[in-house]
């Protein structure tokens, strides 16, 4: 229903005139005063970023260059295209990331919302009434038809509307920071459970090997002690090693399953899905010889999850403005313009016309401190922001300089270890000649045959580590994602927003 006009002139045309002569300077009025908004203090950061990494390690691959790294697709530089595959398909299809782009459209509808407070409002209105007149039951009853628009604005004259239209730009831009943070984290995750599924199939392979050697060496022992060249201790003794390597068996298949399970869950899949596609064995992904890698800077610009805690500082710093604003008056305006009569067709007559426009002006006095209050509760909001955003940078470096030196470690452990599998297995086929020979004891052919496996398995695990450490290397520079070329203004420096 339409508000009653709080004043009321009959509607000729000079009357519209002046009407809409007060209108415009009222409008004039309020838009020469919105250039009185408040602004906020810029802050400053105490964390400080270093101008190159600390841990680079030239002699295992690892340099730097002083520019921006392309690792957006990173995953297609191990050169698996069954993980390229996979990555693709995650993207796309995984629950998560259908989550996070759902978060973001609610961020960009809120932010839509807030920045219609920054228009006037119009509606409209159209009703009838009848009735009779009281104490004459002869009269005939009347209808009243009504029918108006009643507009209403309030000038942003300090500010706070457009802080509170700016923290809901913040919170969209940090959402969508989140939703591709998912989406790096996803990759990582998916390239990590990859490479555990690769690694288990080939500690299977292993397995496998190691039990046929030694189930030959169990027949070998069997027909030596049958013509009494051998003991039964040296039976059963080969006999426990090979049960206790076949004992390895259903544990790597259970990782292989749960391998194969989350994979499929990754892509949004059952988790049975992937078996027939992923049974058949493949190599580990190899990590390239040669990383090269940005400055932190470049890191910190590349990282999604940086963005996102600096969008939310932003949008603290805003909110704050929002509550300082709550300090000073508000203006507002608001008229409505109606006809009335007693036929739908009078409705169109000039000298129907009803119209009013009313000016006011609400200034706080005495709140008993809530604004006070609100301001102290947006201010400490603002300091938790900021914390968290130096946090986030910290711990980004963090990341890198750790990826980095796992990197490096597994990488000169490999060299050592694929020597000393050559070794292990040469010392095993040396103590079993040796002991057919009558040279050596059993018990240096079961020692030479375990550590043949130990070392073979060991291998396989510094192999897959490494990869796993030069994805989570990929993952700590941000790779996952390609960000949009005018967000590259460097983390580091103040946004416009604080």
């Amino acid at each position: 229903m339409r508000l009653r006009p709080l004043a009321q002139r009959d509607g000729d045309a000079a009357g519209t005139r002046r009407q809409a002569a007060r209108w415009t300077v009222a409008l004039l009025a309020a838009t020469a005063m919105s250039g009185c908004a408040l602004t906020t203090k810029p802050l400053t950061l105490s964390t400080a970023v270093p101008g190159t990494w600390a841990s680079p390690d030239a002699a295992a691959g690892v340099s730097v260059l002083r520019e921006n790294r392309d690792v957006s697709s990173w995953w297609r530089q191990l050169n698996d295209p069954m993980l390229a595959d996979l990555v693709d398909k995650a993207l796309a299809a995984n629950l998560d990331v259908r989550g996070a782009q759902a978060r973001l459209r609610q961020a960009r509808a809120r932010r839509g919302l807030a920045g219609k407070d920054l228009l006037p409002s119009v509606n409209g209105s159209v009703s009838g009434n009848t009735g009779k007149t009281s104490g004459d039951s002869s009269s005939p009853a009347r209808t009243l038809f009504d029918a108006g628009l009643d507009a209403s604005w309030e000038p942003d004259i300090f500010g706070g509307v457009r802080q509170a239209v700016n923290a809901a730009q913040a919170d969209a831009e940090a959402s969508e920071a989140d939703f591709y943070s998912t989406s790096v984290s996803l990759a990582g995750e998916l390239a990590v459970n990859y490479i555990d599924l690769r690694a288990y199939q080939a500690k299977l392979t292993i397995a496998s090997e190691n039990l046929a050697r030694q189930t030959e060496t169990l027949q070998l022992i069997s027909w030596r002690a049958q013509a009494g060249l051998a003991s039964d201790l040296d039976v059963e003794q080969s006999r426990t090693n090979v049960e206790q390597t076949r004992a390895l068996i259903p544990a790597i298949e259970t990782g292989i399953a749960q391998a194969e399970h989350r994979l499929a869950i990754l892509i949004g899949q059952p988790p049975a899905a992937l078996h027939e596609v992923l049974s058949v064995p493949a190599p580990i992904p190899s990590a390239p010889d040669r990383v090269v890698i940005g400055i932190p800077a470049d890191t910190l610009r590349q990282r999604p999850d940086v963005r996102a805690v600096e969008r939310r500082l932003a949008a603290a710093t805003a909110r704050l403005g929002e509550a300082e604003s709550a300090r000073y008056p508000a203006f507002r305006l608001s008229g409505s313009f109606g006809v009335q009569s007693v036929a739908t067709a009078g409705l169109a007559l000039a000298q129907n016309v009803t119209q009013s426009l009313l000016a006011g002006l609400t200034a706080p006095i005495f709140d008993r401190g809530r604004i006070r209050k609100q301001i102290e509760i947006q201010t400490a909001a603002q300091e938790e922001a900021l914390a968290s955003y130096e946090q986030t940078i910290l711990t980004a470096l963090e990341d890198v300089e750790n990826a980095i030196t796992s990197l490096s470690g597994t990488r000169r452990r490999r060299v050592s270890l694929t020597a000393a599998v050559q070794s292990a297995r040469n010392a095993a086929q040396l103590a079993r000649d040796r002991y057919i020979a009558g040279l050596v004891s059993y018990q240096t052919v079961l020692d030479t045959e375990r550590s043949v496996l130990t070392v073979e398995e060991s291998l396989t695990s510094t192999t897959a580590e490494g990869t796993s450490a030069l994805v989570r290397l990929y993952k700590a520079l941000g790779g996952g994602w390609t960000p949009p070329q005018a967000a590259d203004t460097g983390t580091h420096q103040k946004s416009e927003a604080l």
